[in-house]
């Protein structure tokens, strides 16, 4: 009110209205260029906008006017204003500079390069040109030419803040590019440089961290991590990012300890920085969740979603809270939420295909791989999950060789080789053959067989696969020789995410020595197998199996297993085993057969991740067995395997050794050591092609930026 009773006043006293309402509307020009330098971008369109009521044609006003829509938001009706300069002034290089510039704001990259092009050409000493054009080629992810010009527009204007914070920029895509294509040393060689224009810059830290993440390095990640923390709000960054080192080092307490740490000191934070809060509160959760406290991250999710009840974040707990808790068909429900607020999330594109695996459905699991690629090219996580998705399709073929032998003299050698060729994600088809010689240094007897075997694997839905093979086996023994039919059959079920049931009925020959192959019995087996874990980290087998022999005798056999999870990573439990046995008739001389046989020990496993390149898996038993009504006696038992995977072969070496009875078909001590070689014979799934056409789908409903 008070310019515009000046300006009345002026008018009044003025003959030379038009003159002094010029001189106001140069002072309004100033508040306008003021506002548009400070980033008042919607103060500055509103001056402009009003002067242009009063000076249409003012070329000036029309070109702030361009820019303070463009910088407010509305990038495309900005094009359009400096379109329309272009008709009138064609050869003004000022808004020409401006018309490239406002392309760059609506995100057309290309065209704006093009213009930026002729614009450097035309001249070349145009800072906001050269500099321009170095954004543009930023965008584009031309990196190595965006930091050419950027690095001229520095010699235009040395040391000149907006260029130096535009080379920043070109550095951190730069590195991340090098990074996805796993050139690490120059990946942090470009972030070097960043820090000698911006000491302990804190994105480009941040950057350099992750990368040390992605190559194990967690001593380097922890040293900038702790680098970072110079202020109150980068301490409670740092210690978000040194929870998730300490996790990388499987030093979960301790993850839990410091995440805990930043949560308290980010209380203070929750109504005035909401990001920061939210950091602390989602590292917190992860660290129960990585430190398997499900009751107590569920109740912090809880009150998370009271407060941001609209929040993606949230989703994202309460999936992952679903997947480490085992209940798969809840984390995939959560992940379809977030995805359905954000399509291009990471967390939830990543996380879905983990989800689908869990549930086995194979090819949604490798479209929700195919679009966290698409969105984030060369992603290591995905990277890994799909070459491990594709390697448990591909074809194999599987020898192996094993010598047994137990304190009865009796001696084996083993040969086999397995064919294995998924069809499908749901059919699998298969061979096996099979060679046996056996015999007793003591006796001189031998016997050899052959068999061979062809069978299927068809997976209905994530809970139920069948499993079917059959087929003949030849024995050739010191005094017989004959054929037999032998085969299996076997349903495998998941009633629940933890718990797996497997029923079904086998028939094999008793081949373990010479005199058994020779006596040509053959054994039915019925059999029940049900493991339940919890989360806990309790968990209970049970198999039960009768088996119905053509000898005319019987067997019952009862094994059951409490163990305890005591570490995930590597896996290692220890637990109790009982196993009973009972023979309707007893044949000692020919095979260990007792009317009643029990065993109790103990016993403690360790092995890592089997997917590794190294890989181990070792077993240590001890206890007391009791046969019929004899004393008791002491039993141990010794399992090993070591093996190691490179490309697409896979070998290892395994160990066994036993004194418990019912280890052999004798009774008593035996051992058995062997070899197994695997060959992905092909380079990529039989069923390649439609897993190609899935990602070409993929891609072509969701594009990169």
């Amino acid at each position: 009110m008070q310019k515009k009773a000046r300006l009345y006043e002026l008018k009044k006293d003025n003959k030379n209205a038009e003159k002094v309402y010029s001189i106001l509307s140069v002072q309004n020009m100033k508040e306008g260029f003021k506002a548009l330098e400070t980033g008042k971008y919607e103060k500055a369109r509103a001056i402009f906008k009003n002067i242009l009521t009063r000076f249409p044609d003012n070329k000036t006003a029309r070109l702030c006017y361009g820019r303070a829509v463009g910088l407010s938001g509305d990038s495309e009706k900005a094009v359009l204003l400096f379109e329309k300069l272009l008709e009138e002034y064609p050869e003004d290089f000022e808004i020409k500079l401006n018309h490239a510039e406002s392309l760059l704001w609506d995100k057309k990259y290309k065209k704006a390069a093009s213009l930026y092009d002729g614009l450097t050409k035309e001249d070349a000493t145009s800072f906001s040109a050269v500099l321009g054009y170095a954004n543009t080629l930023s965008n584009l992810k031309e990196y190595e030419k965006a930091l050419d010009y950027v690095n001229r527009a520095l010699t235009i204007q040395k040391g000149n803040k907006n260029a130096l914070i535009s080379r920043k920029y070109v550095h951190l895509g730069y590195a991340n590019k090098l990074a996805q294509d796993k050139e690490y040393d120059r990946a942090l060689a470009m972030l070097d440089l960043n820090l000698v224009d911006f000491p302990n810059d804190k994105d480009t830290q941040l950057n350099r961290a992750n990368i040390f993440l992605m190559t194990n390095d967690m001593d380097q990640a922890q040293k900038v991590y702790e680098a970072l923390a110079i202020s109150p709000v980068d301490s409670i960054q740092s210690m978000v990012g040194l929870s998730l080192v300490a996790h990388k080092n499987k030093k979960e307490k301790k993850a839990l300890a410091i995440a805990d740490t930043a949560r308290t000191k980010a209380q203070i934070y929750k109504e005035k920085n909401k990001d920061v809060y939210l950091m602390t509160q989602e590292r917190y959760v992860q660290a129960l969740l990585w430190n398997r406290k499900f009751s107590k991250a569920k109740m912090e999710i809880d009150k998370l979603r009271f407060d941001y009840p609209e929040d993606p974040k949230i989703l994202s707990l309460l999936a992952a809270y679903g997947m480490y808790a085992s209940k798969y068909t809840l984390g995939l429900e959560f992940y379809k939420m977030l995805l359905a607020k954000d399509e291009r999330s990471f967390d939830g594109n990543l996380g879905i295909a983990n989800a689908y695996r869990a549930v086995g459905d194979d090819m949604k699991t490798y479209e929700y791989l195919y679009k966290t690629l698409t969105y984030y090219p060369k992603q290591p996580d995905a990277e890994k999950l799909l070459i491990k998705m594709k390697r448990s399709h591909m074809p194999y073929i599987e020898g192996k060789v094993a010598i047994t032998k137990d304190n009865g003299e009796n001696k084996a050698m083993n040969n086999s080789v397995r064919v294995e060729i998924p069809l499908s994600t749901k059919l699998s088809i298969g061979t096996r053959v099979r060679y046996r010689n056996t015999k007793n240094d003591i006796t001189r007897n031998e016997a050899s067989l052959n068999d061979g075997q062809v069978g299927l694997s068809y997976k209905f839905n994530g809970r139920i696969t069948l499993l079917a093979r059959g087929g003949i086996t030849n024995a050739d023994s010191y005094t017989n020789e004959y054929m037999e039919s032998i085969g299996e059959i076997m349903l495998k079920t998941k009633p629940s995410a933890m718990q797996h049931l497997e029923i079904g009925a086998k028939r094999e020959l008793q081949d373990f020595n010479a005199e058994l192959i020779n006596e040509k019995i053959l054994m039915n087996h019925y059999f029940l197998n049900n493991n339940l874990s919890s989360t806990m980290g309790l968990g209970w087998y049970t198999q039960y199996m009768y088996t119905n022999q053509t000898d005319d005798n019987d067997r019952h056999l009862l094994f059951t297993s409490l163990y305890y999870n005591i570490k995930h990573t590597p896996v290692i439990k220890a637990g109790v085993n009982y196993q009973y046995i009972s023979f309707k008739d007893q044949y000692p001389a020919l095979y260990f057969s007792p009317k009643r046989f029990n065993v109790v020990e103990v016993f403690a496993e360790i092995l890592n991740q089997q997917d590794q390149k190294w890989f181990y898996h070792f077993n240590v038993a001890g206890g007391r067995q009791f046969i019929e009504d004899d004393a008791g006696s002491n039993t141990y038992r010794l399992e090993g395997k070591l093996g190691y995977q490179v490309n697409r072969f896979k070998m290892h070496a395994y160990g066994k050794y036993s004194n418990i009875a019912s280890s052999t078909a004798a009774g008593f001590e035996y051992s058995e050591v062997g070899v197994v070689l695997r060959w992905y014979f092909l380079k990529k799934p039989v069923f390649d092609k439609r897993i190609r056409a899935l990602k070409t789908e993929v891609n072509a409903e969701s594009p990169s930026e």
